[in-house]
């Protein structure tokens, strides 16, 4: 009966670690910068649905895996020791503690030290004195909101200087059409060509790839 009820209890936690991996993809990982950067790249190309959706977070789920696979490889190592017996809810916390740390590793040097202070700051007046007394600034708490929040402001503002290229083809294109007094000619079906034409040649797909990897170095 002891062997069951851990073999049950192992069963139910794997079955909930499960169901918060895409939290987790989404939360903890390179994910939420590299999917949120090719959509605006795409939305830039004026291409709404070109490459589809399932394209876009299928190239950001490989890339977020490449980037984690370092990391993976530490919490394999961690998992893979004789040790742990994953049977009561002991070893379970244990093997949390210890998966945490590279984790946090991870975490404390891509999440921006501004944004770290501010939650440990706001964690006295939003979750009261009591709850908030040993929080640190690399407690995952405070690191998970402020990687996040230093994810999509970093993607935004790759996103706003790859924008600043198509936005000045259009202004051209646009101020063109003006002089030209082709009014009725629509400037984004003219734009798109050129557009396009740019982003091929300067080998736009594998820079802007590239670039996202390299951000994690």
């Amino acid at each position: 009966m002891p062997e069951l009820n851990a073999n049950v209890l192992s069963l139910i936690i794997v079955v909930m670690l499960l169901g918060f991996l895409p939290f987790v993809a989404v939360a903890v990982t390179a994910f939420a910068k590299i999917s949120v950067v090719l959509l605006i790249v795409r939305n830039a190309l004026g291409i709404q649905q070109t490459p589809p959706n399932m394209v876009i977070y299928g190239i950001a789920l490989v890339l977020t895996v490449y980037i984690a696979a370092p990391l993976a490889a530490q919490l394999q190592t961690l998992m893979a020791d004789p040790a742990l017996n994953f049977e009561t809810l002991d070893d379970w916390m244990l093997v949390f503690e210890r998966g945490s740390e590279p984790v946090k590793d991870f975490l404390v040097r891509h999440a921006r030290p501004d944004d770290r202070a501010f939650f440990v700051e706001a964690t006295a007046s939003v979750w009261g004195p009591e709850l908030a007394q040993g929080v640190e600034s690399d407690s995952l708490p405070v690191l998970v909101p402020a990687f996040l929040v230093s994810e999509l402001t970093r993607a935004f503002e790759i996103g706003f200087l790859l924008y600043l290229p198509f936005l000045a083809i259009d202004l051209i294109v646009s101020a063109i059409l003006m002089s030209l007094g082709m009014m009725m000619v629509s400037p984004v079906m003219i734009a798109i060509p050129f557009k396009l034409f740019l982003f091929v040649a300067v080998d736009g797909w594998s820079r802007l790839v590239q670039g996202l990897v390299l951000s994690y170095t």
